[in-house]
């Protein structure tokens, strides 16, 4: 992301999901550019940013010269949104950076910040970025046409090189977050407190949510983890939850934009879901290790595919097969013996295997999609 974020502009935020890499990235950049440039690196929930307020910190900075403001995790800060408008609107000098929880107000406060901000969304690692931490090769990135066109091809040079087997079991429990080359085995319960904070402190901190119900998203959560994607009852899940079907959709919302969930074939805006979604699943692999103790492998297919390609591309629930992405292509997922047999009426259609090496024609191996961002 790095290379992709135009920091010429005056107001940029990175958002993304708890231990996604947000900070990281911001202090790489730091390191590149303090030699250059008088920089103020804040952390949004320090007791000063609380007495004084970001304008105010802001002020002060520019006086003295100051060039780049960087506020870590903004969410943290009450108004911060009427501050950065303020900031952009009276320091014509000053450059703000800042990041945010996907799990905040930032979603909300989109309409207001989208004249003046440019928005960028880290997502978890890739399966791509995991081998290239693990083995020190480096990859490009496959483009979703030039992949189903060319699979054959592609996935025989990266074999060549690596064995994607041998390395995605360990992906699919710890490969998601980059902090977990650090945490060695003290990663899942380090994942566990971070997803704990987000549904106890940040979603109750920043939306009309009774603290009662926070364990009525913590039972979700764990439900969702042991069904299969289609076995979801939305009215059967309302009630083991003890939530009313549109609070139930709210909350859906509320752990979509945490990071936690993923929704598909839902019609959403901000934290409000539009209608009913059609299939329901955890935001990656990862957390299957901390809500259930042994899920579906099915399942863990599927939230693969969707946590890979959900990034760049639209994702819905098609009338026959899996996904549809983008609105053309179809998708079947499952093992090495799958065939094409409930989407042989589709014309662009593939199937996406698990336990495949190299496909052929329109079988594709499940692991060359981690290869997409």
């Amino acid at each position: 992301m790095l290379q992709q974020i135009d920091f010429s502009q005056r107001l940029i935020g990175v958002m993304g999901a708890r231990g996604a890499g947000k900070t990281t990235l911001l202090l790489q950049y730091l390191k590149s550019v303090t030699r250059e440039i008088k920089v103020l690196y804040v952390i949004a929930d320090h007791p000063l940013v609380g007495q004084y307020g970001l304008f105010a910190i802001a002020d002060e900075f520019q006086k003295i010269g100051g060039e780049l403001l960087i506020i870590d995790e903004i969410h943290k800060c009450p108004h911060f949104e009427r501050d950065l408008k303020l900031i952009f609107d009276s320091f014509f000098s000053l450059k703000v950076i800042f990041t945010g929880s996907s799990a905040t107000a930032i979603d909300n406060a989109k309409a207001d910040l989208s004249r003046r901000a440019m928005l960028y969304h880290l997502p978890v690692l890739s399966f791509r970025e995991f081998l290239e931490l693990e083995t020190g090769a480096s990859f490009e990135a496959l483009p979703l046409a030039t992949l189903l066109q060319e699979h054959v091809a592609l996935a025989m040079e990266i074999v060549s090189c690596i064995k994607p087997l041998a390395y995605l079991p360990a992906y699919l429990e710890h490969g998601a977050y980059p902090f977990y080359r650090e945490a060695g085995p003290t990663y899942l319960p380090r994942l566990l407190n971070a997803s704990m904070q987000v549904i106890e402190m940040d979603i109750p901190a920043l939306y009309p949510i009774d603290h009662d119900k926070v364990n009525a998203l913590k039972k979700l959560m764990v439900m969702l983890c042991q069904s299969e994607p289609y076995d979801i009852n939305i009215s059967k899940l309302a009630g083991a939850v003890e939530l009313n079907q549109k609070t139930l959709y709210k909350y859906l919302g509320l752990l979509q934009a945490a990071g936690l969930l993923r929704l598909l074939g839902a019609k959403s805006s901000g934290a409000s879901i539009i209608s009913k979604p059609e299939k329901l699943y955890l935001d990656n692999s990862n957390l299957f290790a901390i809500f259930c103790n042994q899920p579906k492998a099915g399942t863990v297919r599927e939230t693969f595919f969707a946590s890979m390609l959900s990034y760049q591309h639209s994702l819905n629930y098609p009338k026959s097969g899996d996904f549809l992405v983008d609105e053309q292509y179809v998708f079947e997922i499952g093992g090495k013996s799958k065939t094409k047999q409930q989407i042989k009426t589709e014309t662009a259609a593939w199937v996406v295997a698990d336990g495949l090496e190299i496909g052929v024609e329109e079988k594709i191996p499940l692991w060359l999609f981690g290869f997409v961002y």
